[in-house]
């Protein structure tokens, strides 16, 4: 039990980590209106696909990017059509492992507690989440 609360505490913090992003980029760049703007910034030539934007540095990969912190801290994440932002499990272990205090959990401790976030969280597409509303 206390891994899977280990594993809600690393959602939680992704999950946190993502806002704060998404606070980040908007104060940096003003003309975005939400994260998944990034790419098409990107597609079009506007930004590099990878660079520095505020306290963040970047990588534009296909459906999504890789945001890292002046910490090591690293934030994955995709973009659904709509511009929503989705994560999957390996993203999840992805940002553990970059915290200062790494945290190492296992996909089945990550998939509990997921699943006990609900409705908090949604499974978008299978094994693919999203923050509800």
């Amino acid at each position: 039990m206390e891994r899977v609360e280990t594993a809600r505490d690393l959602v939680l913090g992704y999950v946190r980590a993502l806002n704060t992003v998404d606070e980040a980029m908007r104060v940096a760049l003003p003309s975005l209106d939400r994260l998944a703007d990034v790419l098409g910034l990107a597609r079009s030539h506007r930004i590099s696909r990878s660079g520095r934007i505020g306290t963040y540095s970047y990588t534009v990969h296909g459906a999504g990017c890789r945001f890292v912190s002046d910490n090591g801290t690293e934030v994955d994440v995709d973009f659904a059509a709509d511009g929503s932002n989705v994560f999957d499990l390996w993203r999840l272990r992805q940002h553990g492992l970059s915290l200062p205090e790494p945290l190492d959990v296992t996909d089945d401790d990550l998939r509990a507690a997921v699943r006990s976030l609900q409705p908090l969280l949604n499974e978008v597409r299978p094994g693919s989440f999203g923050v509800a509303g």
